[in-house]
């Protein structure tokens, strides 16, 4: 059996696999440029990792509280060294990615101050953090009041705007570098630490937040790099390699990190306290792999925007665009086009893969979201996945995959469904 019999055992019929190939041959300069970066941020880790002389007594387990853990403390020295912070915060006990973000909030506001968000308005599941949606808990209901700067047309920063908005009350200023469910370019981190630098210049003390979230190893630099107080994310997207079953970090100064300790524990315990739970290998090995895994996940989204856009659809971002982040949206123009998308996603999956993803509602969004994941981690955006509201202009927003080869699979379904749906022709 050759590599095309297996294809098609899959699923993926001559049509759609002729068609992959054809879009392949355009997609070399683009590949060797991920791979460079890859290397790279290999080195970094492994820098990071032998400068703290990592020893297999660091993966022991811990329970209870979790006191002198050095393992534990060994990873946040790592992180903390490969974002060239003072300090860094990767626990276990930070759920999920909004979690993270939420902790790094609350923790540096308090009553009366003010939060500004500079990319316009933050993912949808940080609306009822910041209180933009009411919620109990919200940090407008502690009295932090918001206001945000929406980006130019073209996605960039309006530093005018942004200068102008800072004002005595400002005391965190939130970056999201990640689309989430939009169809703006992501930013740079070279356009991060301009508008850093805009904010700085009016108020130097303002804390910057970064939610680094898709992006980490996308880059040969991280926002940490450019100004930013607090760089965070989740564990089970790119810096967890697909290995880490739950987690967040907040890499940043010492004492940002310091007070976001305080807050996910108690006061006066922070860092001290979190047994790991014996997830010590998963988690340093997760971080190694990382920029492969992340290399592997910008391969896919570059064929995923190659094969659309040469079909007509408008892809964000380009396949010739250098990449900022692994997410891929294409618009796709209808809910059968984004059912059909995703049920090959669903098809390409290690596990759940006979499940056929249907829209419903989801706890954080204000409409029906459809998505595709047969992932070992539930809701592991590093491994293949797509997903999407339900809403004009009906786009997908596709992302991951821990193997290139996986993720081509996972593209050549998705147009295998299209086509068998109608929806194309190739």
């Amino acid at each position: 059996m050759n590599t095309n019999d297996i294809y098609q055992a899959l699923g993926v019929s001559a049509a759609v696999l002729a068609y992959g190939e054809r879009i392949l041959g355009t997609l070399t300069e683009q590949f060797a440029a991920i791979d460079a970066n890859a290397e790279l941020g290999q080195a970094k880790v492994l820098a990071a990792m032998q400068k703290n002389r990592v020893n297999a007594t660091h993966f022991a387990a811990t329970t209870g509280y979790g006191y002198d853990d050095e393992g534990r403390d060994t990873l946040e020295r790592v992180y903390a060294d490969t974002f060239h912070t003072e300090a860094a915060l990767v626990r276990p006990q930070l759920v999920c990615g909004t979690h993270a973000l939420a902790v790094a909030l609350s923790a540096n506001l308090l009553p009366g101050d003010e939060l500004l968000a500079i990319s316009g308005k933050p993912y949808d599941t940080l609306e009822e953090v910041i209180g933009i949606r009411p919620s109990p808990c919200s940090l407008a209901e502690y009295g932090v009041t918001y206001q945000q700067v929406d980006l130019l047309a073209d996605g960039g920063f309006d530093l005018p705007a942004i200068r102008a908005a800072v004002n005595e009350k400002t005391k965190l200023v939130h970056i999201q570098r990640s689309k989430g469910y939009q169809t703006r370019p992501t930013l740079s981190v070279a356009q991060i630490g301009e508008a850093i630098a805009a904010v700085k210049s009016v108020k130097p003390d303002v804390v910057v937040m970064a939610d680094n979230c898709y992006g980490e190893f996308v880059e040969p630099i991280e926002p940490s790099d450019v100004g930013a107080d607090m760089c965070v994310g989740s564990l089970i997207k790119n810096p967890g390699g697909g290995l880490a079953p739950i987690g967040g970090y907040i890499a940043g100064t010492q004492a940002c990190v310091d007070r976001c300790a305080y807050r996910l524990s108690a006061p006066g315990l922070g860092q001290e306290v979190g047994a790991n739970l014996g997830l010590m290998p998963a988690l340093f090995q997760g971080f190694f792999l990382a920029p492969t895994v992340t290399a592997a996940a910008l391969r896919g989204a570059v064929f995923a925007a190659a094969a659309y856009e040469s079909l007509g659809y408008r892809v964000v971002p380009s396949s010739s665009e250098t990449r900022h982040d692994i997410i891929q949206a294409i618009e796709l123009g209808s809910e059968a086009a984004m059912c059909a998308f995703c049920k090959g996603i669903q098809q390409a999956a290690p596990v759940d893969s006979y499940v056929t993803p249907v829209p419903a509602p989801m706890p954080g969004y204000d409409a029906q979201v459809i998505m595709a994941a047969g992932a070992f981690v539930q809701g592991s955006s590093i491994e293949l996945s797509a997903d999407g509201p339900v809403r004009p202009p009906y786009a997908v927003y596709f992302q991951g995959g821990l193997t290139w080869p996986h993720a081509k699979l996972g593209v050549l379904l998705s147009l295998q469904k299209m086509l068998d749906a109608g929806l194309i022709a190739l």
